[in-house]
């Protein structure tokens, strides 16, 4: 079943705004702004600047095409690491996989030299290169897009130019934003993914998207790290073992519940070690890790038909301090 949302305006229009104001407060944000010979604006939040946790905030609601709010909230007060991520928007479907999913693979060239990175944020939508576009039947258009990359290079301009031309803008009108995984500003973006990977989780297992009426979420925000793949872990572990999600859902009670039992992290056969050692066990091939773990730890699935709530999952403050540790 298809999720109509042609009526809805576009994520590129709604970010555009955000993304002025992150480059109009570069300085004081700890970014850096430049253009590419082709003209393509870049946005350093981590590689050669420092980046900052407010940064990887508005990065987030950017990636969340101009449709959802992130704020940093106070833990509760028995949990070790104190500042969490909320998330919330009223167009999840849209909003976390219309947009901030990183669906969009970017490649150039072979070997040694060559560049990849997944792109997420509003101009996916631009150029749907994605199946996922057919099933949520929305394609926007815009004159400007905005991509957020997990990267600590900048993108060669072969590459560059056909992003735009993908998005259909010139290349004076794009601007790509890159976190990389080790920077706070990255960490940041990517923990507040939290709900994102709730609704992934749902649509991975089935449960028909224009179903999901409403939605929010919270993760802790973790340390950083000088190595990747321990900054990638944390990132992954916040969400796997701090994750918080709560679906507003129509349709009939039993499917509310049955999703609500096979959301949660703890339901994939992988769970049960901190991401980074799941990651090296499966010899560093994402493809070989159980997609059932890819889930907030906790959820909660409330019907709109019948007002019952069904809860499923744990917090696991112990692999949360192993992991951040």
């Amino acid at each position: 079943m298809t999720h109509p949302m042609n009526h809805i305006p576009s994520v590129n229009q709604l970010a555009s705004p955000l993304v002025e104001y992150l480059v109009d407060h570069a300085a004081e944000l700890r970014l850096a702004v430049s253009r590419q010979d082709n003209g393509v604006r870049i946005v350093d939040a981590g590689i050669r600047v420092a980046g900052g946790i407010e940064a990887g905030r508005r990065i987030a609601e950017i990636c969340l095409g101009g449709l959802g709010r992130v704020t940093l909230v106070p833990a509760a007060a028995q949990a070790a690491w104190p500042w969490e991520l909320s998330v919330s928007t009223a167009q999840p479907v849209l909003a976390c996989l219309g947009s901030q999913y990183a669906g969009w693979s970017l490649s150039h060239g072979e070997g040694k030299g060559s560049f990849f990175a997944l792109g997420s944020g509003p101009g996916r939508a631009l150029a749907g290169k994605e199946e996922l576009f057919g099933e949520l039947a929305y394609r926007d258009r815009a004159d400007s897009a905005c991509l957020v990359l997990e990267t600590d290079k900048i993108p060669p301009l072969p590459l560059l130019d056909k992003i735009a031309g993908q998005c259909d803008v010139s290349p004076d009108r794009l601007t790509l934003i890159l976190t990389p995984t080790t920077s706070l500003a990255g960490g940041v973006q990517v923990v507040a993914r939290v709900l994102e990977v709730a609704l992934h989780k749902a649509h991975f297992l089935g449960f028909p998207l224009d179903h999901i009426v409403d939605g929010m979420g919270t993760a802790p925000v973790c340390p950083p790290s000088p190595d990747f793949l321990t900054a990638m872990g944390r990132t992954n572990d916040a969400i796997l073992f701090g994750g918080r999600v709560q679906l507003f859902v129509a349709g009939e009670e039993a499917a509310a519940e049955a999703l609500a039992q096979r959301m949660p992290s703890e339901a994939s056969k992988d769970y049960g070690q901190p991401f980074a050692q799941v990651f090296k066990n499966a010899g560093h091939d994402f493809y070989k890790i159980d997609p059932l773990l890819f889930a907030p730890a906790q959820i909660i699935v409330t019907s709109l038909k019948t007002g019952r709530s069904f809860r499923a999952g744990q917090l696991n403050a112990d692999l949360l301090e192993r992991s951040f540790s």
